[in-house]
């Protein structure tokens, strides 16, 4: 065992599962955040996120979605906090879509129903669709209750030996064969090895890297429903893009967002986080369609951010030729389900140099 700590620098969804990690092997662990815990700034805040087994972003995410789930359930248990919610999800659209010809590609092994869009809608009378639409139901899906979530994580991994600093900004990174030196604003931290987990941030903490990455804004809203308990967890392509929809949670209403919202690059130290009517616009745009009557009064809003990729999909690598720095980005925009077992890989990496788990799509060579 290591006799410096291991770094984790940035401490929202993936920071958060890979301290709970390397804490659970007994391994010294430093999280750093330059911000609160749960800030509003990044990926990872708000209340929930959909869950889901098949993904149409990538058919090939199924083994690590299935060790994904049993580890929330592991930590459930250890915390004694419940924060899955499987209640079924639907993703809907046309057949030749983005969402329901990627999901049936991901699901063929999993369970699932295919469902025409009046079967759909004998179940949830809510919906009003189109003729020409399907839809893919998923048993085990759902939503997470992603602060309690985090919340445990950290619960976890203090009571384990990790510590945690907050309010600290790291300036820099220096890396050795035998370790690593993060420079912050506060005082510097000799590591034997660093994870970088900064999402948004991730670019300007390894300048020299160049990574191709984009910072996109999107926008959240929380809308009364007078039929609530009638809406299930969805996905919805349509002419006005790919929206989602939560149940209700904790009395905050329905909680719609589109995906990619308006595709909005931006920096993630300056950017406008207040909701306008046009981001509402963009939110509400399918709904008196296909939900009509069902969506009523915006009750909250809240804007995050995506770190994507050009394929849109993770980075999890070791930084070449700085075998002690592990790069970690699991977003663009679907990262937070997998954070569990995105927490064990990295904690391979960092301690091991080596995952059992296929990694190869998410390794930095694709870039060039």
């Amino acid at each position: 065992m290591p006799e410096r700590p291991i770094a984790v620098i940035g401490l929202g969804a993936t920071g958060c599962a890979a301290l709970y990690q390397l804490a659970r092997r007994g391994v010294r662990a430093i999280g750093i955040e330059q911000f609160a815990l749960g800030h509003d700034r990044g990926s990872s805040h708000g209340p929930t996120r959909l869950i889901r087994s098949a993904h149409f972003e990538n058919p090939s995410y199924g083994p690590l979605m299935r060790r994904a789930y049993t580890l929330w359930r592991e930590l459930e248990s250890i915390t004694d906090r419940k924060f899955l919610h499987l209640s079924g999800l639907v993703e809907i659209g046309p057949p030749d879509g983005e969402i329901v010809r990627g999901t049936l590609a991901a699901a063929t092994d999993l369970p699932h129903e295919l469902l025409s869009a009046e079967a759909l809608m004998r179940r949830y009378p809510v919906f009003k669709l189109p003729k020409a639409f399907v839809a893919v139901w998923q048993p085990d899906g759902g939503f997470i209750e992603a602060g309690v979530a985090m919340a445990a994580c950290m619960q976890y991994a203090t009571a384990a030996g990790a510590k945690i600093r907050t309010a600290e900004k790291v300036l820099g990174i220096e890396s050795s064969q035998d370790g690593v030196r993060i420079e912050t604003d506060r005082d510097p931290i000799e590591a034997d090895a660093a994870v970088v987990a900064a999402g948004p941030w991730l670019r300007s903490l390894l300048p020299e890297l160049d990574l191709p990455l984009r910072v996109t804004r999107q926008a959240v809203g929380w809308f009364e429903s007078a039929t609530a308990d009638q809406i299930p967890a969805f996905i919805l392509e349509s002419e006005y893009g790919v929206h989602y929809g939560l149940p209700p949670y904790r009395g905050m209403g329905i909680k719609i967002a589109k995906h990619h919202h308006r595709d909005e690059s931006v920096t993630p130290d300056s950017y406008e986080m207040t909701v306008s009517a046009i981001d509402e616009a963009a939110v509400r745009a399918p709904l008196a369609k296909y939900l009509p009557g069902a969506i009523g009064r915006l009750r909250d809003a809240q804007t995050c951010l995506y770190t994507m990729t050009p394929d849109q999909t993770f980075i999890l690598d070791r930084m070449p030729g700085f075998p002690k720095i592990v790069i970690a980005s699991p977003c663009s925009g679907h990262g937070f389900k997998f954070s569990p077992v995105i927490g064990e890989i990295i904690a391979d990496l960092a301690t091991q140099g080596a995952t059992q788990y296929d990694i190869s799509q998410f390794r930095l060579q694709r870039f060039g």
